[in-house]
């Protein structure tokens, strides 16, 4: 005789399953977020690698 589904653990497992995937996408953001963070305190371009190099800055010219 085939037995019954047991529902409650149907969804406990789909229910682990989002976790574990929640859990994997918040630490490689958090991975990707210390990156950016140490990439930008050693003054390169987070996206890049590669130094920063900030145009310089302009006067305002003068008004009449």
């Amino acid at each position: 005789m085939a037995r019954t589904p047991n529902y409650g653990q149907q969804r406990a497992e789909r229910n682990r399953a989002k976790q574990a995937k929640a859990d994997e996408k918040a630490r490689q953001r958090e991975e990707a977020r210390a990156r950016r963070k140490a990439a930008i305190e050693a003054g390169e371009d987070p996206d890049l690698g590669e130094p920063v190099v900030l145009p310089p800055e302009e006067e305002d010219p003068p008004t009449s």
